[in-house]
């Protein structure tokens, strides 16, 4: 596993909703809540990586220049439904010129595969240099989905430096597969964890994701 390209934000305030979202006895609702503020954390740290321009700004007491959000690149933010969505709120909160384009797998027990149902980036990528993504999944289980969202941007010339994987929890074995298919690109998440099971699930983990967050 190349660490340097594995950003981990571990907080205070990271590492008590993550007690809060792992504990079997927390709520749907606890979930949800903990996870929004851990969701908060991770893309702000995502963001540091967005273009900056000069304008100016007139206050009450004067008219100055200063630092903004480049306006002119595509921001785009990717959750893997469905337990993705859960970052969706957050981010439009935070990035509100982002477009929220979704992807729809899930995966097989047995083979531990993804199967697409849903697919929403079949844009053009001109300028492709100009466009900024992030793919939001809160574990990165054995990272087959990651890669194939990945692939999908990638494959549309946007530069490895440009997309981001963001997840809560990861296990290594995730991302050594992930570094294997696209070694330079950036995963930040808030913990990786030991180990995956024989079923594919992350230990210690927090169980199934969707599961906790849906109440389903």
């Amino acid at each position: 596993m190349n660490s340097k390209k594995v950003r981990i934000i571990d907080t205070p305030v990271v590492c008590q909703n993550l007690c809060t979202m792992r504990d079997k006895n927390t709520d749907s609702q606890g979930v949800r809540i903990a996870t929004r503020k851990i969701t908060r954390c991770l893309l702000y740290e995502a963001s540091k990586n967005l273009p900056m321009v000069d304008t100016d700004v007139t206050t009450p007491l004067t008219t100055f220049t200063t630092k903004t959000i480049d306006p002119d690149i595509n921001l785009i933010i990717s959750p893997i439904l469905r337990a993705g969505l859960i970052f969706t709120d957050e981010a439009i909160d935070i990035l509100p010129q982002a477009c929220i384009r979704h992807i729809g797998m899930y995966r097989d027990e047995k083979t531990l595969k993804p199967v697409w149902y849903y697919n929403k980036v079949p844009m053009e990528a001109p300028n492709p240099e100009k466009f900024y993504i992030y793919i939001t999944d809160p574990m990165l289980a054995t990272g087959n989905s990651l890669i194939e969202a990945i692939k999908l941007y990638a494959d549309k010339g946007i530069p490895i430096d440009n997309i981001k994987v963001i997840c809560i929890i990861a296990a290594p074995q995730g991302i050594e597969n992930i570094q294997k298919h696209y070694p330079d690109i950036e995963i930040i998440t808030a913990a990786v964890d030991d180990h995956l099971n024989e079923k594919g699930y992350i230990v210690p983990g927090m169980g199934d994701a969707g599961d906790r967050i849906f109440n389903t």
